[in-house]
């Protein structure tokens, strides 16, 4: 597990000359003493550190349901390493044969390629009829085919109930409409802006709790700031508040504030959203408004799904690529696109994550200059092909 960790606090502290204190939880925050509330996890007495200013970075919280045998011996979150190691030891302790995993989103199908790859009978649940909810559902088809052509058995549409145990450990996941066996359980069933300090503190929140920020990721209380998966952001193609937890949007909001409360003036434009993932040989990634989002944004839209060959129809192994491209009717701007194909395809959503940042319609990115070569693409790669598709509809 150590050869995961980025940075010990011993080389931010004589690289950086940055304090940190693990294993300290703050549990409140003053505004008005100008200071927080910090105590020892393992015992001991509390204290109090001053500050000038502030920056928030909580994070998100688990979503886990109260469902009967929930934190139960066999039940696994899927948040951190020490979640990961103690499901690898569990795994190889109890020789477990199968796992159950709740939740069919980005940690759902990475932790069944995972078990997989262990040894594992899997089954997911999912109480939508698709996986993969930030999917149009024609896209998270083709995810749930690759899943189940990989001896995944697929739930969908089925609510948790709880967990049966038997003997102290973990026996069966009980669903609305059935039981399964199972020796173990992952919940991967999504995260929460961790915003409690937050809202205790009378700091502002938005949308889905996170918490309120301007473009230079300031609350609203006097020198401090929020960034990452507890902050709220924009969303650059409907124009809304937005929640979106990533890596690397929380890398370039703790950039914008870090610049901020040093003396500089950064701003952070806002998000679309643009997420990349794998399961086996199948990347999914998507970036923008889905159709659903687009409904909601009232904005009228058309899309077209292309599939197509990664390389030259006539190179050895060319590939399979699906493309979705989402784009205003009455513009052409583009709002949203989808990828689902062999290895090799995810890393072209970038092409429309920049056509998106840039205000792009269909029709511009026909004529975009992408690099050519049989290895890599058809003549026409398949983002142009997309895009000339979707244009006949507008």
């Amino acid at each position: 597990m150590q050869d995961l960790i980025r940075r010990t606090p011993e080389v931010l502290r004589e690289k950086l000359n940055i304090e940190v204190m693990t294993g300290h939880d703050v549990s409140e925050i003053d505004l008005q003493a100008r200071r927080i509330r910090i105590q020892p996890i393992n015992g001991g007495g509390e204290t109090f550190e001053p500050f000038d200013r502030l920056v928030i970075a909580t994070g998100t919280t688990p979503i886990r349901p109260p469902v009967p045998g929930i934190n139960g011996e066999g039940v696994f979150g899927a948040n951190s390493l020490d979640d990961g190691s103690r499901l690898s030891e569990a795994i190889d302790r109890k020789d477990a044969k199968k796992a159950v995993v709740v939740g069919g989103g980005y940690i759902g199908i990475e932790m069944a390629e995972a078990l997989l790859t262990r040894g594992l009978k899997v089954s997911i649940v999912d109480m939508l009829p698709q996986v993969m909810g930030t999917l149009d559902a024609d896209m998270a088809a083709l995810v749930g085919e690759a899943l189940t052509e990989a001896g995944v058995d697929l739930h969908l549409g089925e609510k948790l109930e709880g967990f049966d145990e038997a003997g102290g450990t973990l026996a069966a996941v009980k669903t609305d409409k059935e039981v399964l066996a199972a020796d173990l359980a992952i919940l991967g069933l999504g995260v929460r802006p961790n915003t409690g300090l937050a809202e205790e503190a009378g700091i502002p929140l938005g949308i889905r709790k996170a918490i309120e920020v301007d473009d230079h990721q300031k609350t609203d209380e006097e020198n401090v700031w929020a960034v990452g998966d507890c902050a709220q952001s924009f969303h650059l193609v409907s124009g809304k508040p937005t929640w979106v937890a990533l890596g690397s949007v929380a890398n370039k909001q703790g950039r914008v504030a870090g610049v901020n409360i040093g003396g500089g003036d950064a701003i952070f434009p806002g998000v679309l959203g643009t997420a990349i993932t794998r399961f086996m040989d199948t990347e999914i990634a998507r970036t923008g408004l889905q159709e659903r989002e687009a409904e909601e944004a009232g904005l009228d839209y058309v899309s077209r799904t292309i599939t197509g060959h990664l390389r030259a129809g006539y190179y050895p192994d060319p590939g399979q690529i699906t493309i979705k491209l989402i784009a205003e009717k009455s513009t052409g701007r583009l709002l949203g696109a989808q990828i689902v194909g062999t290895r090799g395809s995810a890393r072209r959503i970038d092409i429309p994550a920049v056509a998106l940042h840039a205000g792009l319609s269909v029709e511009d990115m026909i004529n975009l200059d992408l690099g050519y070569s049989p290895p890599f693409s058809s003549v026409w790669d398949p983002i142009h092909i997309a895009a000339r598709q979707t244009l006949k509809l507008i």
